[in-house]
């Protein structure tokens, strides 16, 4: 996230950081102890108090999906390129539409406790090997996405320290990951809704109230803070205008579109998202759960672009692109100068805190899917007991954080951005199409989902390992090396049609399912399925 080498921030706003973040996860870590299940039921590890108002369950969806990405990332995005950092910032707000107006209700009223429940309802033939499929799915998605926090972390401590040594490093990432790890494997779904409420409430009032501050500044004047950033962007007027950073050539047009592509999609399909969608007993108190979210995080966004513009018009883009090239070091310098060492201090922990609530969230989605997907369905055949299943979700959870913690040591210096746009790209790849085929046609089989999960999984990565972003540029993984084949830094606009079109085919080639299987699921998805459904 973080490449530069130089501290950006002063001692004082450091101890602060850690005295800060340290009470957080004090408070936070008791309060998931003690709201963690204390029976053993796996739906209320699984799906935790089904009972949540649409408010506070909107505010975990926002917790789960909102990473330091938004914070760090975006906001250096806008304050870099401007017009196209903003525009960035309109597809994570759109994304929550696809949810809302597609997936959530009849996902929630066709499921129990994973995807895997709906596929293998919607599909009895062959349940098994597709739920080993989707559990493939699910682990890559998640261990990119929490790599990807963890390598995060460290980024984010080198504004503080300066380039760490190994040590500092492996410091880092361990403490963060045995955090992730307690709150996954103990509180299960209680634990994780609490830590992302906390997490949601302090990155919306964050934000915001130094959004404010940023108007402020300006007098409330929302064009002299555009004239201020054109100003100091060294760009002038095409600040405010496409191209800076995707509209200078039709391959950054098409790389643009493919990253925007798999982030709209991809969002439906995230796993710890889909499990937030199955947790509300309501329909109703669903609905209005997706609709705080989505109104709150388009808030986030909305707060995110004004702080961009807002660090371009004080701090300057020079210097913003002198301390760090991708600009994640603009909220702070932008909060040094607003508000000093307790502003910046404020922020990073927000930024701390916000890397740990979505690792949780990730640890316990794949977790989840190991434990009943993998464990209780495939191997022991739907036979395990509730006890056993909930030992191997909690043994999951910590094995899941070590191998995070191992890769993100190994990948020290590997773009946190890339491993989670590729994330995005196989959820949407793999996920989406079988998920949508699941719920809305007829024709789908079994050997469709099998050949969309896998072929969604092997496009998106295959292609970006024979991308620039591996090789063939001096910014890539092997700079001296060169099998970039495929021009583009995001698969997403080949490797979804692709995981679209595999799941059609491999349907038209197998034998169909039977008519009655289907009615029986879509009268499901209509009315929903509390009958089925434990907690």
């Amino acid at each position: 996230m973080v490449t530069t080498g130089a501290a950006v921030v002063d001692r004082f706003s450091l101890q602060l950081t850690l005295v800060l973040f340290l009470s957080v996860v004090v408070v936070t870590l008791f309060t998931a102890l003690l709201t963690a299940p204390q029976g053993d039921e796996i739906s209320e590890f699984y799906l935790g108090n089904r009972l949540m108002s649409p408010l506070r369950n909107g505010l975990a969806m926002c917790g789960d999906y909102l990473s330091a990405a938004t914070l760090l990332g975006s906001t250096g995005l806008v304050a870099l390129t401007g017009y196209d950092g903003l525009l960035y910032l309109c597809g994570t707000a759109v994304a929550w539409m696809m949810v809302l107006l597609i997936i959530a209700e009849p996902l929630r009223n066709a499921g129990r406790f994973t995807l895997g429940d709906t596929l293998a309802y919607r599909l009895p033939r062959m349940q098994r090997p597709v739920r080993l499929a989707l559990a493939v799915c699910t682990l890559a998605i998640a261990t990119l996405y929490l790599v990807a926090q963890l390598v995060g972390s460290v980024a984010l401590l080198t504004q503080f320290t300066g380039e760490p040594s190994a040590t500092t490093r492996t410091l880092c990432v361990v403490v963060i990951g045995t955090i992730v790890i307690v709150y996954a494997a103990i509180g299960g779904m209680p634990g994780a809704t609490f830590i992302q409420v906390v997490k949601a409430v302090m990155l919306i009032c964050g934000v915001t109230v130094t959004a404010v501050m940023v108007l402020h500044r300006f007098d409330w004047n929302f064009d002299a803070l555009l004239a201020a950033a054109a100003d100091n962007s060294g760009q002038g007027q095409r600040f405010l205008e496409p191209g800076l950073r995707y509209g200078g050539s039709t391959t950054s047009k098409l790389d643009f579109f493919s990253l925007q592509l798999a982030i709209v999609l991809g969002l439906a399909a995230l796993p710890h998202v889909m499990m937030r969608l199955l947790a509300p007993k309501q329909v109703g108190v669903l609905r209005s759960s997706v609709v705080w979210a989505m109104g709150l995080v388009s808030l986030v966004c909305l707060a995110a672009g004004i702080l961009g513009l807002g660090a371009t018009a004080v701090v300057g883009r020079d210097t913003i692109a002198r301390t760090d090239r991708k600009g994640d070091a603009a909220v702070l310098l932008l909060a040094q100068d607003l508000g000093g060492g307790i502003l910046t201090a404020l922020l990073s922990c927000l930024a701390f805190v916000t890397l740990l609530a979505v690792a949780a969230g990730l640890t316990l989605a794949a977790a989840s899917s190991l434990a009943h997907d993998l464990y209780g369905e495939v191997i022991r055949k739907g036979r395990a007991k509730e006890t056993e299943e909930l030992a191997v979700a909690r043994l999951a959870a910590a094995v899941i954080g070590i191998l995070g913690m191992l890769l993100a040591l190994i990948s020290w210096g590997a773009n946190t951005a890339t491993l989670a746009f590729l994330a995005f790209a196989i959820a949407a790849s793999a996920l989406l199409p079988t998920l949508v085929y699941t719920l809305f046609w007829r024709r789908f089989t079994a050997q469709g989902a099998l050949l969309s999960l896998c072929g969604g999984l092997l496009s998106s990565v295959l292609l970006v390992v024979f991308s620039p972003v591996v090789s063939g540029t001096p910014s890539s993984l092997y700079p001296s090396a060169d099998f970039a084949l495929f021009p583009l830094q995001n698969p997403g606009i080949v490797s979804i049609p692709a995981g679209f079109l595999l799941g059609w085919l491999g349907s038209l080639l197998s034998r169909p399912q039977s008519p009655e299987s289907y009615e029986d699921f879509e009268v499901r998805t209509l009315v929903g399925a509390d009958q089925h459904r434990t907690g």
